[in-house]
This record gives C-alpha cells, sequence and structure tokens, in this order.
C-alpha cells in the first residue's frame, strides 16, 4: 500500500496489468490487483460513492472469487483511473 502511495508509476503499472490480465482471461489475479489498487487510493467506501453500488458489492464483486459485470468492471477501473489521475493501457495476447 506504501508503495502504490508513494510511486505513481507503479500503481499505474499495476492497473495497467489489472486491464491486461482481465483481457488475457486471468481474472482472479486481475480482480485481487484491482482490489489491493482500491484499498491503496481511495478505499471501498468512496469507490462505492463513486460508482453508486454497495460497498459490501464492491468487495464481493473483487473477492477471488468474485464475477464482475463489465459495467461494474468499468465503473472501478474509470474509478481508480480518475483518482490516480492516470490513463489505462492495457495489451491483449495474440490469438
Amino acid at each position: 500500500m506504501e508503495r502504490v502511495q508513494s510511486d505513481a508509476t507503479f500503481a499505474q503499472a499495476l492497473l495497467d496489468e489489472a486491464a491486461t490480465l482481465f483481457l488475457n482471461r486471468e481474472p482472479e489475479t486481475a480482480r485481487l490487483i484491482l482490489r489491493d489498487l482500491v484499498n491503496a487510493t481511495i478505499g471501498f467506501e468512496q469507490l462505492a460513492t463513486l460508482t453508486t453500488k454497495p460497498s459490501k458489492s464492491l468487495h464481493r464483486i473483487l473477492s477471488p472469487t468474485g464475477n464482475p459485470s463489465m459495467d461494474n468492471l468499468a465503473s472501478i477501473f474509470q474509478a481508480v483511473r480518475q483518482r490516480l489521475q492516470v490513463s489505462l493501457v492495457a495489451h491483449s495476447e495474440a490469438a
């Protein structure tokens, strides 16, 4: 958490990695990275306000067994991206 809070480049790299993992069909790891980013940046209560989703639902969505919809993922990524004031770069593996 300390490194995410003190190193914006590292925080952006984690956000990019989470997006890349989702695109490359590794959602379990992606959710864990995104959960850590939320905890280290905006917290679940502020995320709940920004996404208009209950905090408990967001915790479930980003749990190892969560099953977020694309709308929920987009809202979460947008909120974290805005908090970090960065753009998102994701890379998909070639099929």
